[in-house]
C-alpha cells in the first residue's frame, strides 16, 4: 500500500510538471480552484494513472510485442501516450457534471491530441525519474 501511495505521488508530480510545461495538457480541479482541491486532483489523477498502468498497460504491451520488435521499442512512447489519454478519459467520468459546456466546465484531465499525450508522457517520465531520485536520496521508498 505504501508503494502505491508513493507511486501515486510520483505520478502526480510528473503530471503537475507536464501540465505546467505543456499548455495543451490541462487539469481542471475537482470541487473548486483552491490549493487543496488542486493537490487532491493531482493525487487522484496520479493514482488513476498508476491503476491504468498496472492493469491495462501490461495487456497492451503483450499484444503489441511484435510492434516493439519492428519499431525497436519506439512504440512504447505511443503506448504511454495512449495510456495517458485513457486516464484523461477516465478522469472526465469521475467529475460531477452540473452544467457541462464542451471544454469549459468539465473537471479532470484534458489532452488535445495523441501527439501532446506522447509529449506529456515523456515529460512525466523525466519528472518521475527525478522525483524517484530525490525520494531515494531522502531514503523514502
Amino acid at each position: 500500500m505504501l508503494r502505491f501511495l508513493i507511486t501515486s505521488i510520483v505520478n502526480a508530480v510528473g503530471l503537475f510538471v507536464a501540465t505546467s510545461l505543456i499548455p495543451q495538457v490541462q487539469v481542471v480541479p475537482y470541487g473548486g480552484t483552491g490549493l487543496w482541491e488542486n493537490v487532491g486532483t493531482f493525487l487522484v489523477l496520479g493514482a488513476l494513472f498508476g491503476i491504468v498502468n498496472a492493469v491495462v498497460a501490461p495487456v497492451i504491451k503483450v499484444l503489441a510485442f511484435p510492434l516493439y520488435i519492428i519499431t525497436f521499442g519506439l512504440i512504447a512512447f505511443v503506448i504511454n501516450g495512449a495510456m495517458l489519454l485513457f486516464t484523461a478519459w477516465l478522469s472526465r467520468l469521475i467529475g460531477v457534471e452540473v452544467l457541462s459546456i464542451e471544454g469549459f466546465t468539465q473537471e479532470g484531465l484534458a489532452i488535445e491530441s495523441l501527439g501532446w499525450a506522447i509529449l506529456a508522457a515523456i515529460v512525466m517520465a523525466i519528472a518521475s525519474f527525478f522525483t524517484r531520485f530525490v525520494l531515494k536520496i531522502l531514503k523514502i521508498r
